[in-house]
């Protein structure tokens, strides 16, 4: 799924334009990028949490003369799914549940 993919799901889920949508889906990416910038860990229950980890430097090598670099240290993005998002994914053939868009309402029953 591309990020377009994305919007348009939004977009149709939601009932809303594709413009009204890309600008949800953004927001929600800047938001994440601005917090782990920040090291703040996101954590999403039920999908999973995002969080920067620290890579120390180290001398690596250039593949194609064979000559060493310094790589300097440097932060990057993880990604750690929940449990739930691992079991929906392992699951032999069971449908993911479509987002509820608005509260249940009990049904009546009739009294008898």
């Amino acid at each position: 799924m591309t990020k377009a993919d994305l919007i348009e799901e939004v977009s149709r889920v939601v009932e809303m334009t594709r413009k009204e949508s890309e600008v949800i889906v953004e927001a929600i990416f800047d938001s994440i990028v601005r917090s782990l910038r920040s090291n703040d860990k996101i954590e999403i229950r039920g999908f999973g949490s995002f969080r920067t980890r620290q890579r120390q430097p180290r001398i690596g090598r250039n593949p194609k003369t064979g000559a060493r670099v310094e790589v300097p240290a440097k932060k990057i993005p993880y990604f750690k799914p929940s449990k739930e998002l691992k079991d929906v994914v392992n699951s032999s053939g069971a449908p993911v549940p479509a987002p509820a868009l608005a509260p249940a309402v009990p049904e009546q029953v009739p009294n008898p």
